[in-house]
């Protein structure tokens, strides 16, 4: 590519609302160009970077005997509303209405369309295992605060792997995590498994301008996101239940005024949160009222009340629908509540003689008991981890750090698969269903996370496996002969494989030289007058200072030598 054809110019500076160092390099290097908040175009350094990353996704999918397929963006709503049809890694789709009134989806991940294909092409285990995969574009309904990090519209990799038991369902998966784990070091991004769910993983780049808190112990290398992690909780001393009692506490709505009122730590007492969750139901999405209950000391984890629901989203009860199943704002608990999903946290059940609400406006209820005075629909971990809590694995304390999540993998499991209605005949001639699973790597934040790992104070500095190009031609002005010289190079590079920017503008050495380190290519080959009159050009890489003079004769050979490294 000749940069006097190139759509793209450089930026001497970045807009001044933009904090992200990568970001504003990306900006300022041509590869990206804001067009709305979170939505921005990638310009063709930026869509060349990504198709170079999206290249290799490609080769080792179709290493682990991947086939390519294209799905339509956009789907019929009832395909998603189906039991079991939900977007496979957590994302709800954005819903339109086309001109004749249906109702359609922006797919999350494809995940409904290929189990719907899958039923009508999968009948047999001799048709398994499967791995399908595509390279689509990507609608987010938000967007984060990083603009580069978390765009609205992205480009991702999706595969789709189908099979007929759990055993080759784990090796499939776990085949595919260390795929994007191996991509991503061949690009310099040093990334962290972290376990983002009962059967999910993401891969993180650690990074402070990240919008994903990761839970991270030291000691045993546990990770999990905070949405997910667990913890391991103290256990309250053992008492024996005693009888309710109603005290007054006027005015005291809050945890801490509670303790203080009363004068009792915040873990004798119940914390409630109310919440209704859109849920699917019989095909069609219905809102649920969702009654949370954690120990006082704790704060409830809304993603993990979301899963135990099975919720597409939630949002905070108004008060009157707080009043509405028979408690009082302020003043709430699961006694005597209905039309309710009553969730409680594990450490709720074990901690006798706890301070609760007493549903009515100024009063508080002593030595509630779970299952004497009141039951939950669920039990389970509800709480979320803060930085000190005890790691669930060696109980040393966990930490807090932010990431960017490049590539989310869900495991398959019998449950969830069996709702999505894809059944294959197995050896024995019984019917059981397809365990569908998916992986989603993400190349417009890998984009983002390289250019924000590696950089200088002069620009981007590309690793070589992810580069746009691997080389950057410069030539000098001002000589026929230097022109004439570096017009053939970039003949003889183009032609021996080697993908070239050429730098062929009437612009001073000074701004060529500017330009190649803020776009950032591994390796520049400046041609100039004084190299020429010895026989030479001069070889540089980008990420150290040393100047190489090679005999003209050599420069192609020498180039692709380290090109190939």
């Amino acid at each position: 590519m000749r940069m006097s054809h190139l759509f793209s110019q450089t930026l001497r500076e970045a807009p001044a609302d933009i904090e992200a160092v990568g970001y504003q390099l990306l900006l300022r290097a041509g590869f990206l160009s804001p067009l709305a908040p979170g939505l921005f175009a990638y310009l063709p350094l930026g869509q060349r970077t990504l198709e170079v990353l999206g290249a290799r996704a490609v080769q080792a999918l179709r290493s682990l005997g991947g086939q390519p397929l294209a799905l339509p963006l956009a789907q019929p709503l009832e395909v998603l509303s189906g039991a079991g049809a939900h977007a496979l890694l957590g994302e709800r789709p954005a819903r339109f209405q086309d001109q004749a009134g249906r109702r359609l989806a922006v797919t999350p991940d494809g995940a409904a369309l290929v189990a719907e294909l899958a039923r009508r092409e999968i009948h047999s285990y001799r048709q398994l295992p499967q791995l399908l995969y595509q390279v689509q574009p990507k609608w987010r309904e938000s967007a984060g605060l990083h603009g580069a990090f978390y765009p609205r519209s992205t480009v991702v990799v999706s595969s789709y792997s189908l099979d007929a038991d759990e055993a080759s369902a784990a090796e499939r998966s776990l085949a595919l995590l260390r795929a994007w784990e191996a991509l991503c070091r061949d690009c310099d991004l040093p990334v962290t498994r972290v376990i983002s769910g009962e059967s999910s993983e993401v891969l993180v780049v650690l990074t402070p301008r990240g919008e994903e808190p990761v839970m991270l112990c030291d000691a045993c290398g546990y990770a999990a996101e905070q949405r997910a992690a667990a913890f391991r909780k103290a256990a309250a001393p053992p008492e024996s239940p005693a009888p309710l009692e109603k005290v007054a506490t006027p005015g005291v709505k809050t945890i801490e005024a509670l303790s203080a009122f009363l004068n009792i730590p915040p873990e004798k007492t119940a914390k409630a949160v109310f919440m209704v969750a859109v849920v699917v139901e019989q095909d069609r999405e219905i809102e649920r009222f969702v009654f949370a209950v954690v120990r006082g000391d704790m704060e409830v984890n809304e993603s993990k009340v979301a899963a135990a629901v099975g919720a597409l989203s939630l949002r905070p009860a108004t008060e009157a629908e707080i009043r509405a199943i028979g408690a009082e704002p302020g003043y709430g608990s699961p006694l005597g509540v209905h039309d309710a999903l009553v969730l409680v946290d594990e450490s709720v059940v074990t901690s006798p003689n706890l301070v609760a609400g007493a549903n009515e406006e100024g009063a508080h209820l002593r030595n509630v008991n779970y299952g004497r005075d009141f039951r939950a629909d669920w039990v389970g971990d509800l709480a979320l981890a803060r930085p000190g809590a005890a790691c669930p694995r060696c109980g040393a304390p966990l930490r807090l750090e932010e990431g960017v999540v490049v590539a989310a993998l869900a495991r398959p499991d019998v449950p969830s698969s069996g709702a999505l209605g894809c059944d294959a005949v197995d050896r024995d001639g019984t019917s059981r269903p397809v365990l569908l699973g998916g992986a989603v790597l993400d190349l417009g934040r890998l984009l983002a996370c390289l250019a924000e790992l590696h950089h200088d104070d002069q620009g981007l500095i590309w690793p070589l496996a992810a580069a746009p190009y691997a080389l950057h031609l410069v030539a000098l002005p001002g000589d026929e002969a230097v022109t004439a010289a570096a017009e053939r190079l970039y003949a003889e590079l183009r032609a021996a494989g080697v993908a070239v920017l050429y730098d062929d503008r009437e612009e001073s050495p000074g701004v060529k030289f500017m330009d190649a380190d803020l776009i950032g290519l591994p390796l520049r080959l400046t041609v100039g007058r004084r190299g020429l009159q010895q026989g030479n050009v001069e070889l540089k890489h980008r990420d150290c200072d040393e100047r190489i003079a090679v005999p003209l004769a050599d420069a192609v050979a020498r180039v692709r030598l380290e090109a190939g490294r």
